[in-house]
């Protein structure tokens, strides 16, 4: 739509004609997308603020390389309705928190203003200044960026252009007061915190809905794309999308990038949890019983994997084996006339006849116990 493109760089745009010939543009991110949604679903009589999560596929259309992608994975989170230094800070918490809880290690946070659409209209003047004269060695894109947003120049990752633009003034040092007393409150906080961080004038992240405070968590093993996750605070961008003005924070992590982290910091992805139970099965008429079973366990939130393919006992009790499952119960015609069954666990051998009907209260109380 209208506001999308306004907001997105139209070259990364992945853009495409189907079959009718109707141009089909997909999604960039995610953050567009969770606005408008918070505004069609009446989030903004919700209690404020308001804080949502989304794990999406998105695509750009730009030069692959490691860590950069056509088709990626994003993991992201927003927060709408304060406009306070606190927001800025609990979504960046959150993020070093998810970052720590998964192993990694040794990212640099940074961080910097970009001021609010006041301030920006004055620095613009003399990035354009500064920059008009060095067009002519400026790439092409850096010269569509001079004439609709000259902010997006400093983002450009062109060695030339970087050269270029070495002495260009920063606008983080022509922030009005406002912006940088809410920065300074951001800094301030999380030193207080104890989440280390630098300020990095440069930043300017590459979307253009981004205002005040905008950070990244950057690693050294990403090659050029160094950056695994970030994000910023956009108080424009619910009301650019047809919204009443509500201000938001928020940020998005790139799953391919976290997987390169990872595997770059020997950190493996956490295996699924083993299943709490076992269910083996000997006939048709034990198969139905056991599925039964096996949903109502499930249900009540207990992790239960059963036989579905007919294997032998032997064959079964294998693959539970492997499954590194807790119990094992294996039904037959027998069991389900009786309604009792043998319960083996695993990691003892012990076995003990029970009542099915106590099994899901048995292995509910065994986990609360093991939690």
């Amino acid at each position: 739509d209208t506001a999308s493109t306004e907001i997105y760089p139209q070259k990364e745009m992945y853009t495409f004609s189907d079959k009718g010939g109707r141009s089909i543009t997909l999604r960039p991110e995610g953050t567009a997308g969770v606005a408008r949604s918070y505004i069609e679903n009446g989030m903004a009589s919700w209690p404020q603020p308001v804080k949502l999560f989304y794990n999406i596929t998105a695509y750009r259309y730009e030069n692959v390389q490691k860590g950069r992608y056509r088709e990626f994975h994003q993991l992201g989170v927003e927060l709408f309705g304060s406009t306070k230094a606190d927001a800025d800070v609990e979504v960046i918490s959150l993020l070093h928190l998810f970052l720590e809880s998964v192993g990694i290690r040794g990212l640099s946070l940074s961080l910097n203003s970009i001021g609010c659409p006041s301030c920006r209209a004055e620095y613009n003047r003399k990035l354009k200044a500064f920059v008009e004269s060095r067009l002519n060695r400026l790439c092409e894109d850096c010269n569509n960026r001079y004439q609709r947003n000259p902010l997006r120049i400093l983002d450009c990752k062109e060695q030339g252009c970087i050269n270029e633009l070495r002495d260009v003034p920063y606008l983080l040092d022509y922030i009005c007061g406002d912006c940088a007393e809410h920065f300074e409150k951001v800094k301030e906080k999380l030193a207080a915190m104890g989440i280390p961080f630098t300020v990095d004038k440069k930043i300017v992240r590459g979307l253009d809905y981004y205002n005040r405070t905008v950070f990244e968590f950057v690693s050294k093993n990403i090659g050029s794309q160094g950056t695994v996750c970030g994000g910023g605070r956009y108080d424009g961008l619910i009301e650019s999308v047809g919204g009443s003005p509500t201000p938001g924070i928020g940020f998005a992590l790139g799953i391919e990038r976290l997987l390169i982290e990872m595997d770059s910091q020997g950190i493996d992805v956490p295996l699924p949890p083993s299943p709490d139970i076992f269910i083996g099965v000997i006939g048709d008429r034990a198969g139905l019983y056991a599925e039964n079973l096996a949903l109502k366990l499930r249900t009540g939130g207990i992790i239960c994997h059963k036989d579905i393919m007919e294997r032998s006992v032997t064959a079964q009790m294998k693959y539970a084996n492997k499954l590194n499952a807790r119990f094992v119960v294996i039904i037959g015609d027998n069991e389900v006339e009786s309604g009792k069954v043998e319960l083996k666990d695993m990691s003892t051998g012990e076995t003990r006849m029970i009542n099915i009907d106590t099994l899901q209260d048995r292995l509910k109380k065994f986990k609360q116990v093991n939690s």
